[in-house]
């Protein structure tokens, strides 16, 4: 508000300044995490750092620096990140299967395509990442291992429904899960080689799995 020579900065002209600002800085913190997680799908998370993405995306190092205060803020900001845009890939879509076999079929299906599209330029995050850290304990480590027991308990969970409503006979679930990631985990590591066969054989793996419960 301009009274005379005066300029008069009410308080929703100051809330509309305060509005933009945060607009500005999720913008920011948006692009910054969207290249951090491609980065560490590529090369790992030891290379997600304020310069290379001052680099990648043409923002100002010391403005990154501002939006994640340290190098190991910025690495658990990426993985939570990964972990969002894995869930919103994967976990959500299958939850429109029922439970129980449908679902754990569906949940495999969200991967392949998540893997294959591929949702990160490296494939996926959490094998790209995982076996870096997990001789190093500490906070990006923990985050890692969070992650890997979240997603092993949602296809523990889809098993178990398959085994409650007698859709598959008693298993071993613990060995089952085991199975289906292992090969998940293969077939990341045969998809960024280039052998696009490898779908086929996971499909069938699970299959085979559930008919031999």
């Amino acid at each position: 508000m301009v009274t005379g020579a005066r300029t008069i900065v009410t308080r929703a002209d100051t809330a509309s300044i305060t509005d933009k600002r945060l607009l500005k800085g999720a913008r920011a913190r948006e692009t910054a995490l969207r290249r951090a997680v491609d980065i560490a799908s590529l090369d790992g998370l030891d290379d997600v750092s304020f310069g290379r993405l001052a680099t990648d995306t043409g923002m100002s190092k010391a403005g990154i620096q501002t939006l994640f205060r340290s190098k190991e803020v910025l690495q658990l900001a990426t993985i939570d990140y990964a972990r969002e845009m894995f869930i919103d890939a994967v976990v959500r879509p299958a939850k429109e299967a029922a439970p129980g076999v449908d679902r754990l079929r569906a949940l495999i299906e969200h991967w392949i395509d998540y893997a294959t599209t591929p949702l990160f330029e490296g494939g996926c995050f959490r094998v790209a990442n995982i076996a870096r850290f997990d001789s190093k304990p500490g906070p990006i480590r923990d985050a890692l291992l969070h992650n890997q027991q979240e997603w092993l308990a949602t296809l523990a969970n889809e098993v178990r429904n398959a085994v409650g409503s007698h859709e598959i006979v008693e298993l071993d679930i613990d060995l089952a899960v085991f199975q289906i990631d292992s090969v998940l985990c293969a077939a990341n590591t045969a998809l960024r080689l280039g052998d696009e066969e490898v779908i086929t054989k996971v499909r069938r793996t699970v299959e085979d799995l559930l008919k031999a419960a």
